[in-house]
């Protein structure tokens, strides 16, 4: 009699994604038709045969709507940006096993050193500390066997290398926006790789999505 040998269970996998590398290693390569992504269909053409996708944690800031006092032309441009960037939002929330995690854009004056002239400039804040905080959280939590990083901020080398001291037998893997890089990324992962842009072509959106209350949510044109 043949004893039935046990299947090895699959390994679990997070997936942690940097909205703001993602958008400008598209937005830098004039890929802007690639904006209405699925990332959970991005996350699941990534994996391993033998790997399970537990979650897909999005992190990213949403467009500022300006200050008191800017012209109408930048109120209207702002306006425009804020809706596509909400719709895509709230396409994304309808996704299964998909959590949204929001910074904030922190506005700053900018002087030319050389003509003195003036502008305003924006900063994101709180998505590498967010990424950070979730990817050691999920760690100690035993929330995962392998952690996918889908950024190339160096600024997550301490919290990668800190899950990896102390949970040696997960798996750390960074997977490089197409566009972007980072060689102390590569250094302090178990593994790395770069996402070509035919994954994001693959893994778009539906045009039109209709939600549960029949409100139905369409790829911008300006996204086309």
């Amino acid at each position: 009699m043949k004893m039935a040998i046990p299947e090895h269970p699959p390994n679990r996998v997070v997936c942690y994604i940097d909205g703001f590398n993602v958008y400008y290693g598209l937005r830098d390569n004039g890929l802007r038709k690639y904006y209405w992504l699925d990332l959970r269909r991005l996350t699941l053409s990534l994996l391993k045969p033998d790997q399970k996708l537990e979650h897909t944690k999005y992190f990213t800031s949403r467009i500022s709507g300006g200050i008191s006092g800017d012209p109408p032309w930048l109120k209207d441009k702002l306006g425009q940006k804020r809706k596509r960037q909400g719709d895509y939002l709230e396409a994304l929330s309808l996704l299964p096993d998909f959590t949204l995690y929001e910074g904030h854009y922190l506005a700053k004056a900018m002087v030319c050193r050389k003509c003195n002239a003036q502008w305003r400039s924006y900063e994101e804040k709180m998505t590498d500390v967010n990424i950070a905080t979730e990817l050691l959280m999920d760690a100690v939590q035993d929330r995962f066997d392998a952690a996918l990083v889908v950024s190339a901020d160096s600024d997550l080398v301490p919290p990668i290398r800190a899950v990896r001291r102390f949970f040696p037998k997960k798996r750390i893997v960074v997977a490089l926006p197409f566009g972007r890089s980072s060689a102390q990324l590569k250094q302090a992962a178990t593994a790395w790789f770069n996402i070509h842009a035919v994954k994001y072509k693959k893994s778009q959106l539906a045009d039109k999505i209709v939600k549960p209350n029949g409100h139905v949510l369409s790829r911008p044109e300006h996204w086309r």
